[in-house]
């Protein structure tokens, strides 16, 4: 089933999006930098590039994925934000975005919770980026967009 990584331009996201690829399946990936989509191309990586804060370009990427992957690095580091002037912002229009395309499953990686709630009908995971190595994330990441049901890991 298809997933988006958002934030694949941050060290972390290209690790998670890399290791989504070497299962079946799309994977895409949402970046701001154009620079970093290239490499990501050469994975197999659909890429997107646009404004991290603008739901409507997180919707347009994520149309008809199955899973969201966001990394938090990527709503409070210094990109530009045209849409959103606060770390809950970015994250509550990534929300809306990964929602409105039709995900079902949202996999949340930060050293804090996500903030915020979600619609009933998404399952959601979080992984605490501070407590596991980059390539443990990334395990993990795989892990739980593999199983068929968030409720029983």
């Amino acid at each position: 089933m298809p997933v988006i990584v958002v934030g694949a331009d941050t060290e972390l996201g290209r690790e998670v999006a890399a290791a989504l690829t070497a299962r079946d399946g799309e994977v895409r990936a949402f970046v701001t930098d154009p620079s970093s989509a290239d490499p990501l191309r050469a994975l197999g990586i659909k890429v997107a590039v646009g404004d991290v804060s603008d739901a409507s370009h997180i919707e347009g990427a994520a149309h008809d994925v199955f899973s969201a992957v966001l990394l938090s690095e990527a709503a409070s580091d210094d990109r530009e934000r045209s849409f959103a002037a606060s770390y809950e912002e970015v994250v509550s229009a990534w929300k809306q975005g990964v929602i409105e395309a039709g995900a079902k499953r949202i996999l949340w990686i930060g050293p804090e919770p996500m903030p915020g709630s979600l619609e009933t009908g998404v399952e959601c995971a979080s992984i605490d980026s501070s407590a596991l190595s980059a390539g443990e994330v990334a395990s993990e990441a795989v892990r739980l967009d593999d199983l068929a049901d968030l409720d029983n890991p």
